[in-house]
């Protein structure tokens, strides 16, 4: 059999995982900085905690993972009833599929809110970095199998927290030195006002879902899709000038408190869009780089966003978004818990590494990790060549030696392979004086060391 992996998911190599690590710890210090603790949940829910939370096309999307012992049913007719109503919504049943792996790491958040209510500390912040699973169509930027990173807080309404999210994306994206960062920020409420002005407040879904999709297939494919949804063309018109909005943020907020005038939805939303500006802006430091753009274009078609909702890209790159968020006022509503209020963003941990591989932005050390590889010149070296790797390791230095009896050259192809960016030489004549020739291989030059001077010298 010719070995292969499933469509959608990917190998990562040693030099890949420790890029990946370069960025994950990145992220995780800024979310520390900002006062998150770490959080870790299952790979599988329960099916009926996910089912339903991420609107119809979400629901498409969950991988189900099949009952035990369905080859040992004895009632086969039943069984076979069953599997027809996989195909109908919600595209499962009890009876065949009870569990699934999780698609995002926001509802099993609340999930776990909800079951340990009694021993949290609210307002709770929690950062998560793990593996989801959603059944898509594997394209660039697009797979079956990714990470996301996520930072939420729960148990309070301060708009204190949008800011503070908004700054860690700034402050993350700043520190991984990812150029042509946008942030854009809008509110549901915006979009929930536009729905009311326009008479179809019962349509918010259909609207924020067709809007979410402007940037893959314009302002034409928004139209059709408002129309074939039932929408006039007085409201599709409506809402083109509703996208159409432009100029700074400030003008583009004066503008939308004229065109949304008659609903206080709207003006609710944009006040908070306004507030978690001012907040941010105290945070905000002169050297981040990145943009915080008001884009009423943005929707985030997920069903449990309610309040500021934000995205992140980066112009430096065909990619899509890399980052994204929002309030969500009751999502723990869905598990019993009502009435407690939670915001939270998530980094595209994939894209972000995609878009750093391309822009050559990794630092050369972090894909090896072992500073110095000893090369084995001399069988008789071999014990002084371990007592070196041991005192370098204890003063936290990586350190590797070749362990066979090679060629020179076998060695140094080897070291390259490894992307060691230093190789220690010990022959005869380096064992007699207790010295290291040591030898940089970026640029070649070699210098003879002691190992107390090469300690001194890598630390």
């Amino acid at each position: 059999m010719k070995p292969s992996i499933p469509q959608g998911t990917r190998d990562f190599s040693p030099s890949d995982v420790r890029k990946r690590q370069y960025i994950l710890n990145t992220i995780k210090t800024v979310f520390e900085l900002y006062g998150y603790q770490p959080l870790e949940t299952p790979s599988m829910e329960n099916l009926q905690t996910l089912m339903g939370k991420y609107g119809e096309e979400g629901d498409r999307l969950i991988f189900k993972v099949l009952n035990n012992g369905l080859h040992e049913k004895k009632d086969k007719d039943k069984l076979n009833e069953e599997w027809g109503k996989i195909l109908d919504k919600p595209y499962s049943t009890p009876a065949i599929t009870e569990r699934a792996l999780r698609y995002d790491l926001t509802i099993p958040f609340a999930r776990f809110v909800v079951m340990h209510q009694n021993d949290l500390a609210f307002p709770f912040k929690r950062y998560q970095m793990q593996p989801v699973w959603r059944a898509d169509r594997p394209q660039r930027g697009r797979y079956r199998e990714f990470w996301q990173c996520d930072a939420d807080v729960v148990g309070s309404n301060s708009l204190i927290n949008e800011a503070e999210l908004l700054a860690i994306y700034h402050q993350a994206f700043h520190l991984l030195k990812v150029p042509g960062i946008s942030v854009k920020i809008n509110s549901r409420k915006v979009l929930a006002g536009l729905a009311e002005v326009v008479g179809h407040s019962d349509q918010l879904t259909d609207i924020t879902v067709a809007i979410d999709k402007l940037d893959k297939i314009g302002w034409e494919g928004v139209s059709k899709e408002l129309t074939e949804r039932g929408l006039g063309a007085t409201t599709i018109s409506f809402v083109e000038q509703y996208l159409n909005i432009g100029g700074s943020n400030e003008e583009r907020l004066a503008a939308m408190e004229s065109l949304l005038e008659s609903s206080a939805m709207a003006q609710q939303g944009i006040k908070e869009l306004r507030d978690s500006i001012q907040y941010f802006s105290i945070l905000k430091k002169a050297a981040w780089e990145s943009e915080l753009v008001v884009d009423f274009t943005l929707a985030r078609g997920l069903n449990y966003y309610t309040g500021v909702i934000v995205e992140v890209g980066t112009s430096a790159v065909k990619m899509g978004s890399i980052g994204g968020g929002g309030r969500y006022d009751d999502l723990t509503g869905l598990f019993g818990l009502k009435g407690l209020s939670g915001v939270g963003v998530s980094f595209g941990i994939d894209r972000i590494y995609d878009v750093m591989e391309e822009l050559g932005l990794f630092p050369e050390q972090v894909a090896s990790g072992t500073k110095v590889l000893f090369l084995l010149m001399d069988e008789a070296a071999t014990t002084q060549v371990l007592q070196y790797c041991s005192a370098l390791r204890d003063a936290g230095i990586p350190a590797d030696m070749y362990t066979e009896q090679a060629k020179f050259d076998k060695q140094m192809k080897y070291a390259n392979k490894r992307n060691v960016p230093f190789v220690a030489i010990i022959g005869s004549d380096e064992l007699a004086n207790k010295v290291i020739t040591l030898k940089n291989m970026q640029d070649g030059t070699q210098s003879t060391l002691d190992i107390d001077q090469l300690i001194a010298h890598l630390a």
